[in-house]
C-alpha cells in the first residue's frame, strides 16, 4: 500500500470529509515538509510513513474540536498542525507562529508553493507576539506546560476563547497545577497507526467561569 492509499483509508477511519484534491495537496505539504527536513532539521521524524501518522494525521484529528473561523497556532515548527488544519478547511483563517527564522522561512515556502492565502506566517515569540485581533481558539503541539502555553499566550486570546492544548498522556499534574485557566473539556483523539495516547486539553480562562 502506498502512501497515498494509506493516507485515504486513515482519513476515512477518522471520519473526515476531505475530496481527493485535498488530500492531494496535504501530501504536498508533506512531501515539502520532508524535502526541507533534509537541510533545516524541521522534525526529528524523517521517514515518510511516520511523518504521515506523527504529524498530518494527528494534526488532522483536531478537526472537529476547530469551531472558530480565525486560529493562532503558537510554536508551529514545520506548520504543525496549523498548515494542515488550513489546508483543510480552507475558510479558516490560520496564522502560525514560530521564533524560529529557518522554521518560519519554510512555513513561508510552503505557503507560497501550496498558494494558502488563508494563511499568516509570523517569526516572534508568543509573548512578544502583538496581533491586531484576539483569537478566538489557541492551538499547541509543542508547548510542554499548560501553564507556559497560557502564560505566554494569554494577551492573545479573544473573550470567552479557548486554548487548545494537544498532549499525549493525561496531564493531571499540570492541569491540578493551573493557575488563571481552568479545563473546559478534554477529548481523546484518535490516530491510525499511532500506537501512542493522544488527548487534546480545552482551556478557558479562569474569569470567565461562573
Amino acid at each position: 500500500m502506498n502512501l497515498e492509499q494509506q493516507f485515504s483509508m486513515a482519513v476515512s477511519d477518522m471520519g473526515l470529509d476531505l475530496d481527493p484534491a485535498t488530500q492531494a495537496r496535504l501530501l504536498d505539504y508533506l512531501g515539502l515538509l520532508a524535502k526541507w527536513n533534509k537541510t533545516y532539521n524541521l522534525t526529528a521524524i524523517h521517514e515518510p510513513e511516520r511523518m504521515l501518522t506523527h504529524h498530518l494525521l494527528d494534526s488532522l484529528a483536531l478537526l472537529p474540536h476547530i469551531t472558530a473561523g480565525r486560529l493562532l497556532d503558537v510554536g508551529s515548527g514545520g506548520g504543525l498542525p496549523g498548515i494542515p488544519l488550513a489546508i483543510a478547511r480552507p475558510g479558516l483563517k490560520v496564522t502560525v507562529l514560530d521564533s524560529n527564522h529557518k522554521k518560519a522561512a519554510f512555513m513561508q515556502q510552503a505557503v507560497i508553493e501550496l498558494k494558502l492565502d488563508n494563511v499568516e506566517v509570523v517569526c516572534d515569540r508568543s509573548e512578544a507576539y502583538r496581533p491586531g485581533e484576539r483569537y478566538p481558539q489557541i492551538v499547541c503541539r509543542a508547548f510542554s506546560d499548560l501553564n507556559e502555553f497560557v502564560r505566554a499566550t494569554r494577551h492573545a486570546l479573544a473573550p470567552g476563547g479557548e486554548w487548545l492544548a494537544m498532549k499525549g498522556v493525561y496531564p493531571n499534574e499540570e492541569i491540578a497545577q493551573l493557575k488563571g485557566a481552568r479545563l473546559k473539556r478534554d477529548a481523546v483523539l484518535q490516530v491510525p497507526g499511532l500506537e501512542a495516547e493522544r488527548h487534546l486539553i480545552v482551556l478557558q480562562a479562569e474569569e470567565e467561569t461562573a
